[in-house]
């Protein structure tokens, strides 16, 4: 294969109790120039997970994750081998992160032995990139595990934040010519996050600002739950908007700021929302009740201000762009493994209406009864706990063992399965998300716009099935 392959045993730290085992490590590079690297305990079971890891801007791009460190030393601590690559390439790494998961799989076989089982593991993009690895035929995955993943994929990532900064630039900055996408630089994209950040902050100030604020929220999927134990209450529309206002403080230059890094993997810009109708994707939101008090509160017309996103909507995606962001960042459903998805319920970078895009996908994909999805009753994104990502690998594991599902991904069997574990508290809880409301068609005919499609092909019609919050959904 080409591969080098160094190995070293390392001892338990002296810190370490001594029940923990002596863990092999193993590294190397792949032909297309990622770095990979292995943990392997001395007692080892013969399974592997096999760890994707999210988006890194760079310079820096190891093979392993800091972030994930702590959960991969409870896995090899039950017998579990740890494996990871940095990928190919820094930012939005897709065009080879499936080829660089899989490679680092067959280079950890021939290093240490083919594994009797293999669990994809993956985080925010790294989840997409194990819910990809499942769609993957002969990849010697057997089951894979995908939290905060961003399962609507990447065409609709661009659309649902196109469609809120297109919301604050034509609200907030009426009449300034604005760059919101096709950033190639990170000087381009720091003039546009500039000048939306200081009209947001101003826009807090006011009813009026506040009320535009949430309007552009709803449209880009912002979270009403910032921080707390709880949620604000479901009326509790201003303290919804203020979490709304600190979320897009965090967002905007994170999200603006990377694009530069997807329009560069795919060589042009995939978002666009010509012809889209906000209206209807506010009629569509869960948070449309929210903006409608606020407006009413601010004594704003809500209707003149849909008009006026609608009728400027007017941007049109590169094909090519869309093309290649359909064959290497958009997942089609078609699973050939079991996967469990795992979210918390308040996510910027990964929206939990995602869950419901991509449980829809997999379900016209007819694939349905191989997906669970589990949600965690906090706010962030990737805000788990070692418990909470050790029971999910143990629960695929234990579903990879039986060829059932049964109640292994009930919260309540979760919960109690992750907190037996020692390794610090978990929170599942039964959810429903609501609609992403961004999903679309291209190209537009009269009646595609607001489409149901999964940002790519015909508009897949359909109404809310799932409803919102912890109990059953309000289907209409």
């Amino acid at each position: 294969m080409g591969v080098a392959v160094s190995l070293a045993l390392v001892s338990a730290p002296a810190t370490a109790t001594a029940a923990e085992p002596a863990v092999t490590e193993l590294s190397g590079t792949l032909p297309g120039g990622a770095t990979w690297a292995a943990q392997m305990p001395q007692d080892w079971n013969g399974k592997l997970v096999l760890y994707s890891h999210g988006f890194r801007p760079g310079p820096d791009n190891p093979a392993e994750d800091p972030g994930f460190e702590s959960t991969a030393q409870a896995l090899t601590a039950r017998g579990f081998a740890v494996a990871s690559s940095s990928y190919a390439d820094t930012g939005w790494a897709l065009g080879t992160a499936v080829e660089d998961q899989l490679g680092t799989l067959a280079a950890f076989s021939a290093a240490a032995g083919e594994p009797v089982r293999t669990i994809a593991f993956g985080t925010s993009m790294g989840g997409l990139v194990s819910s990809l690895i499942a769609e993957t035929p002969d990849s010697g995955v057997d089951g894979a595990v995908s939290t905060c993943g961003l399962l609507g994929g990447g065409i609709n990532l661009n659309n649902y934040q196109l469609d809120g900064i297109h919301a604050l630039a034509e609200l907030l900055l009426p009449g300034v010519e604005l760059q919101l996408t096709g950033f190639r630089t990170a000087e381009e994209a720091g003039v546009t996050i500039n000048a939306l950040m200081g009209a947001v902050e101003q826009a807090q100030a006011t009813p009026e600002g506040r009320a535009r604020l949430a309007l552009a929220g709803a449209l880009m999927n912002t979270p009403t739950w910032f921080s707390g134990d709880t949620e604000p209450g479901r009326n509790d529309y201003a303290a919804q908007q203020e979490a709304q206002y600190n979320w897009l403080l965090q967002t905007i230059p994170f999200v603006v700021g990377s694009r530069a890094s997807i329009v560069n993997a795919a060589d042009g810009d995939s978002g666009w929302n010509q012809g889209v109708d906000y209206r209807a994707l506010l009629r569509d939101s869960e948070q449309r009740q929210q903006v409608k008090a606020l407006y009413r509160s601010a004594g704003l017309d809500l209707r003149r201000d849909l008009r006026t996103i609608t009728s400027t909507a007017d941007i049109a995606p590169d094909p090519e762009a869309l093309d290649w962001m359909d064959r290497t960042s958009t997942p089609h459903g078609n699973l050939l493994m079991p996967v469990l998805t795992m979210h918390t319920l308040a996510d910027i970078l990964a929206p939990v209406e995602y869950m419901e895009e991509y449980a829809e996908t997999v379900r016209e994909a007819g694939a349905g009864p191989l997906l669970r999805q589990s949600y965690v009753e906090r706010t962030g994104h990737c805000t788990f706990t070692d418990a909470e990502r050790v029971g999910a690998v143990l629960a695929m594991d234990e579903r990879l063992d039986t060829g059932r599902w049964g109640n292994l991904a009930e919260p309540r069997r979760l919960d109690r399965a992750a907190e037996s574990l020692g390794l610090g508290e978990a929170d599942f809880i039964r959810y429903r998300p609501a609609e992403f409301v961004n999903d679309r068609s291209y190209p537009q005919d009269p009646g595609y716009g607001h489409g149901h499609g999964h940002g790519h092909g015909p508009g897949k019609g359909h109404g809310h099935g799932n409803g919102h919050g912890h109990g059953p959904g309000k289907g209409r």
